[in-house]
């Protein structure tokens, strides 16, 4: 393992699940890995990381050919990334701690507490649409063209920026744009998995998100919520422990920035219950 300092934090990589993955350490406090979106890194996270790392110790996580951590030869699937997160956990030696994800890594998150409900405590997954065309289709018609031909085009972006700056292999870019639009082109429907999780689960989104605000309603009637009356005492609410946060005059492109962001999910993991 190598080590390296980053922005205040302790950077690292972890030989797990077959990718050498790059995470900071961040605060003190019960462990919450955070999981960034999709053509970002760890480093999206600067503008609300400090209000997060004051009550948890947080890892922040570079997924796979994202940031700092290197490419390898599989599909980007959340199926996958969500393996390899709890492949970290477990290297770590975290006792539960606490998956928080965006976009691209709000569906890790989400698959984490799937396929590794007794690994994970709580889970945030924002912005995370569980079926393709729960997207409006006018954004899908704009994700049909993410490709490496639009490299070129993205060469002004804070994204393609990024990456340059920290990526193991800055020539790679092209071919993150092809996997990432293989990724989105794939049709996926996780209706029946979220309906069976097992782990608390908080589902947030934008109030204009890339998915309708009904659609994160009806992620969370899977999760036994907004079917009735929560009680005085909340003594009927969803029975799981899961709830549905959709935050105001907010977007998908700065939910992650956003102080009701870091808010809203310090107050469900906090809550005992």
């Amino acid at each position: 393992m190598t080590a390296t300092q980053h922005s205040a934090g302790t950077g690292q990589y972890a030989e797990v699940n077959g990718i050498n993955l790059y995470y900071e350490t961040h605060g003190a406090g019960h462990p919450m890995v955070l999981l960034h979106g999709g053509l970002g890194s760890g480093e999206m996270f600067a503008p609300i990381l400090p209000a997060l790392a004051d009550h948890h110790q947080v890892i922040l996580v570079d997924l796979q050919g994202h940031g700092r951590t290197a490419d390898i030869d599989r599909p980007l699937d959340v199926t996958l990334m969500a393996d390899d997160i709890a492949a970290l956990i477990d290297h770590l030696g975290l006792r539960k701690p606490d998956v928080v994800g965006f976009s691209l890594g709000g569906g890790v998150a989400l698959q984490a507490a799937i396929r590794h409900p007794h690994t994970v405590g709580r889970v945030v997954a924002a912005s995370a649409h569980i079926r393709r065309d729960a997207v409006y289709p006018e954004m899908l018609q704009q994700q049909g063209q993410v490709g490496a031909a639009a490299a070129e085009f993205l060469k002004d972006t804070p994204m393609y920026e990024l990456y340059q700056r920290v990526a193991p292999r800055p020539e790679d870019f092209p071919r993150l744009l092809d996997k990432i639009g293989a990724a989105m082109a794939k049709e996926y429907d996780y209706t029946d998995e979220v309906r069976g999780l097992q782990v608390p689960t908080l589902i947030m989104a934008a109030d204009a998100d890339m998915a309708p605000p009904s659609h994160y309603v009806e992620v969370f009637k899977l999760l036994d919520g907004g079917l009735r009356d929560g009680g005085w005492m909340g003594e009927s609410r969803p029975k799981g422990g899961h709830a549905l946060a959709i935050l105001p005059g907010l977007t998908h492109y700065d939910i992650a920035d956003s102080p009701l962001f870091a808010a809203v999910t310090l107050a469900f993991l906090d809550r005992q219950d």
